[in-house]
């Protein structure tokens, strides 16, 4: 299991690189948050093993305008390459910290001394983190060695193809359509062991729920409203500690103007967004919707 101590050199890395304007090769004077006027920074979380002998590099951000949520549409000021400019990441951005949101998978022959680049420019700054097969950033997000906690399982439709893991990519969403003026029902249908993971020793308090859902607009020219980002979760099955827990979640989304949105979901379990430090356990994955005028 990564420990507290690597991802922290992990955001240490990003925030000096963050520093670093790329196209004139200086560095700009660390300045207070901003709750807008400011940049974007990618961050490299680390890469993991898929069993077919793939690679996937586990990446979020840090949009640094704290009351401003930012559109940086694929091209020259959103672009990962070798390969790209688009290799599935986000154009649209929340405001602070967003962990292991996304994953590129590369082949099997991508070598410890390839890499790959994104480059975010916003606001007149311009910020890129690489992406490589360094031992030391290898993680394993699908398990905590400590107590064996996994990742929540979700479906889309009850009974239905399973996704479990950081796993989000844009090859792998699921479709939905709707109209401009109509309101998108979504359920997703969530399953997890109810184990406990924590990096500082911290027992679990009080009573939660053992897994939580959070929506966010990914990608799409319109504005996205969610009628509850986080929606309740209907408990089916468990809901204590080390017990297995399923559940059911609902959102209603309404889209401001027709057009491609790629919508996104987190399954967190007791540990919350992003682990709390620790790269388990919570899983992601993608909405693809097509909205008709």
């Amino acid at each position: 299991m990564r420990s507290v101590v690597r991802l922290l050199c992990v955001v240490a890395l990003a925030a000096v690189a963050a520093r670093v304007l790329v196209a004139q090769q200086v560095f700009i004077p660390i300045e207070p948050a901003k709750q807008f006027g400011s940049g974007v920074t990618p961050s490299y979380e680390g890469w993991f093993n898929n069993p077919d002998g793939t690679k996937t590099f586990l990446i979020g951000y840090l949009n640094r305008n704290r009351s401003q949520e930012v559109d940086v549409p694929i091209g020259p000021n959103n672009h990962i390459d070798p390969g790209g400019p688009d290799m599935g990441q986000p154009t649209h951005f929340l405001p602070g910290r967003q962990t292991g949101i996304f994953g590129v998978t590369v082949p099997k022959e991508f070598s410890v001394q390839q890499r790959l680049t994104w480059t975010i420019t916003i606001n007149g700054q311009t910020n890129a983190i690489p992406f490589r097969l360094h031992a030391d950033y290898n993680i394993e997000p699908l398990k905590d060695a400590a107590v064996g906690n996994t990742p929540p399982v979700i479906r889309f439709v009850e009974g239905g193809p399973s996704v479990q893991g950081p796993l989000g990519q844009l090859s792998k969403a699921v479709t939905r359509s709707t109209g401009a003026s109509a309101s998108l029902a979504i359920p997703v249908w969530v399953e997890d062991d109810a184990k406990y993971t924590t990096g500082t020793g911290s027992p679990l308090r009080g009573n939660p729920t053992p897994a939580t859902l959070r929506w966010a607009k990914f990608r799409g020219t319109g504005t996205v409203t969610f009628d509850k980002a986080r929606p309740d979760m209907e408990k089916l099955q468990g809901g204590n500690q080390n017990e297995l827990f399923k559940g059911k979640g609902t959102t209603n989304v309404k889209f401001s103007e027709a057009g491609e949105y790629v919508l996104h979901v987190t399954a967190n379990d007791y540990t919350g967004d992003g682990g709390r430090g620790e790269l388990c356990c919570w899983t992601n994955s993608m909405v693809k919707v097509t909205v008709t005028p």
